[in-house]
């Protein structure tokens, strides 16, 4: 099996997470600019402005860009779509992912190349054959299983079925993060209970609350007890990703356009490492179970493995929020770096922060920065520790801006 072609595909929702993902070792990134996009809502999201600057960062870096225009349109969305596609083809992004016909027949007309979203649905060879006309990748319904997933793929290679750029289909699939309690995504309880529709990018996540049953005959109430019945737990395949790829999938997409960077950072790092231990036939259980612990640290809502392996039914949360096993604290934003001695400097907004704790650096530039804290400076002496108000100084490699945050990891 050759994976040295397998492309990691890294979820992008503000400029810290591009440069995070960029850092981690990703081979794409994909992101929403305006509305017309899934994650218009919790995602921080670019504007058109940005495209040309995520382009050059990325093409500077053999990196490619994936445009999402995702949501349904309405008509009188198709001023704003045929702007965005003019714009990201202008500024040279990589592709457009698209589930609604309006985008795909646009993109052909200018000949912008097309992703279909796994909001179309495709399960099946036939539909592949269909989508082929307009598209060069499908990414595939979440809910096939391993199986009908490599039916696709022989399907593919037996018939010859190309996209428009002449070279076979390629199939992309989410290898890890959150899931719909709906068939792709299409749910309606959102638009129901707050007029905030979930197909355009509005979802407010009524899913992941606890509820109550009432009687209607005689009021009485049950409280659903020990599990949240509408949330699904994250996907997380890194413990069988031999079998994913044997299966014909090209692309490993990660959700998490609205998490934040520190995901974006161990979650690609991770599935970097995974995929080349197995080009280097490396790809252990010792290792697997490190991967394991790595990803738990960050946001989760619990982990299952989807309905790859053949399951039928969602594995369902029985608590509310992230199961991670570490949390981060807000203490200081950054003030200036001092080239020459490779000093950061930084004012503590809240909390402490002592000598030995575990830190992490964020920021546009800088990605995501983890270290053990070694000496710490105030006014060019060293002491134990900082408090609100001060301001100090520490070692960094990296170089650090106002923009930039550090926070304290504590294990939950």
């Amino acid at each position: 099996m050759n994976y040295n072609n397998i492309e990691i595909l890294a979820p992008v929702g503000s400029y810290e997470s591009l440069t995070t993902a960029l850092n981690a070792g990703c081979n794409s990134v994909y992101f929403g600019v305006e509305q017309l996009n899934m994650r218009s809502r919790s995602s921080t999201n670019f504007t058109l402005d940005d495209l040309r600057v995520i382009s050059r960062t990325c093409n500077d870096r053999n990196i490619k860009t994936y445009l999402t225009i995702n949501t349904i349109l309405y008509d009188h969305d198709i001023g704003l779509m045929k702007t965005i596609v003019n714009q990201a083809k202008d500024s040279g992004i990589t592709a457009i992912i698209a589930s609604d016909h309006a985008v795909m027949s646009y993109c052909k007309s200018i000949a912008m190349p097309l992703h279909i979203s796994t909001q179309a649905n495709v399960t099946n060879i036939e539909t592949v054959e269909f989508y082929a006309a307009f598209a060069n990748v499908m990414v595939l319904s979440r809910e096939l299983s391993l199986r009908q997933v490599a039916e696709i793929s022989r399907a593919i290679e037996r018939k010859q079925i190309k996209g428009p750029s002449g070279e076979l289909v390629k199939l992309e699939i989410f290898a890890h993060g959150a899931l719909c309690m709906a068939i792709s995504g299409k749910c309606y309880l959102s638009l129901h209970s707050n007029n905030a529709s979930a197909n355009r990018g509005a979802c407010i996540q009524n899913c992941r609350k606890q509820y109550i049953v009432t009687d209607k005959e005689d009021g009485v109430e049950l409280e659903i007890d020990n599990e949240y019945i509408m949330s699904a737990k994250d996907l997380c395949t890194i413990g069988f990703l031999d079998k994913i790829l044997k299966s014909g999938v090209n692309i490993l997409k990660i959700e998490g356009r609205g998490r934040s960077p520190d995901y974006v950072d161990t979650v690609v790092r991770c599935y970097k490492e995974a995929v080349t231990a197995l080009q280097e036939e490396r790809y252990t259980q010792e290792r697997i179970e490190n991967w394991e612990k790595q990803l738990a640290t960050v946001y989760n809502r619990g982990f299952w493995d989807g309905y790859y392996l053949g399951r039928k039914m969602g594995e369902w949360n029985d608590s509310y929020g992230s199961k991670a096993t570490e949390k981060k604290i807000f203490i200081a934003r950054g003030i200036k770096y001092f080239d020459k001695i490779e000093v950061g400097e930084f004012r503590v907004e809240s909390h402490s922060l002592k000598k030995g704790d575990k830190i992490m650096v964020t920021g546009p530039t800088t990605g995501v920065l983890k270290a053990e804290l070694g000496e710490i400076r105030v006014n060019d002496v060293t002491v134990e520790s900082v408090s609100k108000g001060d301001v100090f100084s520490i070692k960094m490699d990296e170089i650090i801006r106002p923009s930039s945050k550090l926070y304290k990891i504590v294990s939950e």
